[in-house]
Order: structure tokens, then sequence, then C-alpha cells
């Protein structure tokens, strides 16, 4: 190698040294100028706000967030270091501070240390109307929105009339922004995968899942659910209507515990006391225990159950009608000192 192509390449290396050099002050300028003109902000901040990142957000509309809700200081300082640390955002709820650099902020939406789960608790022997509501308030999603999914939208079996039954009671975190229908499909699958574990076959889901449903409804404490289960077999064996209050609530679209007359005379397909077997599908929805009960009823001739005692639960079973009486004379006296209850 010449002399002077030696001169040429230790130069030609000088200036890629001077560039990037170069490149970083000025990277470093930037910031320097950013922070005295007020574009930028110093350290990690101070108070707390919540930020939003919704399905399909891009950097843009991230950094647009930061700086209208005051975490940030502006917006080219902002973006400019999600584009410098290449950032991915995912959708979710995330509890930064005020004020606080553009790194740290970036940094503090894509460690997920950040990220703020809100969960909302469906509870076992809730009516769909019941789930709908609190799904509603707790993912500020309207009303109506669940109201108007249908059994077509979540594929369920031909059998099912509505949603009631098919949607498994648990605690929920969904992204904000997300559906009505994705939600319920959710809870759905969560279903499936709960029958799909206990050997339930697709045919068998709807009577399994009416059966599980009344008897969550009507049972007090899991400890009696089997029991119940064998009690409404029983019957449907002798003939005999079963005449649960529990169906009779549902139909006619009641809150309370006792039903009237008139209630019971209502002519619909849930009403247990009109119509032989089971009613036309669930009136709630049925945890683990209440489908295992279902599946594995208890042994026994019980053909009456009677809570005798609603703040305990405890409930009595009798094989015969005089038997059956008595305990509902129990049950009235109970009443009779807790005219609060209906």
């Amino acid at each position: 190698m010449t002399k002077a192509r030696r001169r040429l390449i230790a130069l030609v290396a000088i200036i890629l040294v001077a560039g990037v050099g170069l490149f970083a002050a000025k990277d470093t300028i930037r910031w320097a100028v950013d922070v005295v003109s007020g574009k930028e902000f110093l350290g990690d901040g101070q108070g707390s706000v919540t930020i939003t990142i919704l399905p399909g957000d891009t950097g843009v509309q991230v950094a647009q967030s930061l700086v209208e809700a005051g975490v940030t200081a502006s917006y080219p300082a902002t973006y400019r270091e999600v584009l410098r640390e290449n950032a991915t955002f995912y959708p979710g709820q995330y509890q930064l501070s005020l004020g606080m650099s553009s790194g740290s902020a970036i940094s503090a939406l894509t460690n997920g240390g950040n990220r703020v789960e809100k969960k909302v608790l469906i509870k076992e022997g809730w009516r769909a109307s019941q789930i709908f509501a609190a799904l509603s308030k707790a993912y500020n999603v309207p009303l109506a929105d669940f109201e108007s999914v249908t059994v077509a939208d979540l594929a369920l079996p031909k059998d099912a009339l509505n949603l009631d039954g098919y949607l498994f009671p648990a605690t929920y975190s969904f992204t904000p922004g997300q559906s009505a229908v994705s939600m319920l499909r959710a809870m759905h699958e969560r279903m499936v995968i709960e029958l799909d574990r206990l050997g339930v076959s697709i045919a068998k889901q709807h009577d399994v899942l009416t059966m599980a449903a009344l008897v969550q409804r009507e049972g007090r404490s899991s400890k009696d659910f089997a029991k119940m289960s064998r009690v409404f077999l029983n019957r449907i064996d002798a003939g005999m209507h079963l005449q649960s209050d529990a169906t009779v609530s549902y139909g006619v679209n009641s809150k309370t515990v006792t039903t009237t007359a008139a209630q019971r005379a209502d002519d619909n397909p849930w009403n247990t006391y009109l119509h032989e077997g089971l009613p036309a599908g669930p009136i709630s929805a049925p945890g683990s225990a209440a489908i295992s009960a279902a599946l594995h009823p208890a042994s026994g001739d019980w053909l009456y159950f009677c809570t005798v005692n609603l703040d305990t639960g405890e409930t009595e079973f009798n094989a015969t009608y005089s038997g059956h009486l008595k305990s509902v004379a129990k049950w009235q006296a109970w009443m009779a000192e807790h005219p609060g209850w209906n």
C-alpha cells in the first residue's frame, strides 16, 4: 500500500469519527435547546395521570396523547423519542406522571410495569342483563351494544334462546376500546373451555347448562348443589313439575326470591309450575361447581328441598311431602322474623 493511500484511509477514518461525534452532539444540543425552550421536561415528573392506548393507535397518536395529558412537553420532542426507541405500543391503560421527559414517558409505556388492568368480577348466578350492566359500567361501553349481541354472534348451540347461561362467571380484564361482542365472545369461549374440561359434548351443552343454571340460582351453598340436582332429576323421573320459583322469577323478569300466584300462572317457557321438565334454557351463569353437580348428582330419594334460613343458606331435603311441609313452616317462620327479605 502506498504512503498516499495510507494517508487517505486515515483521513477518511478521522472524518467518520468526527461525523459520529457531531451527530451525537447534534442530538445533545437539540435536547438542551428543547429543555431551555420548554419543549422538553426533565426527570420522571410528579403526580399521576392515566393514559389510554387504544387498539390501532400509532406512535403519532400516542405522542399526541402524552402531550395533551401534560405528561410530556411537546409533540416534536416526544415523537422523536418514539422514533429513536422504535417503540411498540400495546392497548391498555397506563399510569404515568405529569411533567415527564420524553424518554421516561416512552420507557414507562413500553416496559409494561405501568400498565393498569381494569378488572370486573362476573358473579356466579348472574343473569345476562346483570353481566351486561357490569361490563358496560367497567369499560364505558353502551349497554345497548351488549344487549344487541345475538346467539348467532357467539355461535351458540341451536337450542340457545339467549345468552343466559353461556357466559362463564369469573374475573375478567378487557382492553379499553374492546367491543361488546368481543368481550362476550371471550366469556363464552371460557365457558366452552370449562365444558370441554368436564367432558360435556356440544350436543349436551344446552341441557347441562340449563340444569346447572337452575341449581346455581336455587342453591345457597355449593355443598348442596349435587343434592339439588338429584331432586330435580327425581321429580322429572316421577312425572312431577319442578316448581322452581327461580324459573318463574326469571320468566317474568322479576328479581325476588319468592313469587306470587299471578307470576306462577304466567305462561312462559321458563315457568316450571306450568310446564314439565327443565325450563326452556339456562336462567343464570353457572360456575364450575354447579356444572359438575348437573353432571354428577348425588344419590338419594329426595323430591323436595327448602331453604329454611336465607342468611346462612341452611337447606333441608325431604323425600316426603309431609316432611317438606315442616321445612316450609320453618322457612315461613324465618321470613316472618325477617320482613326485609322477599
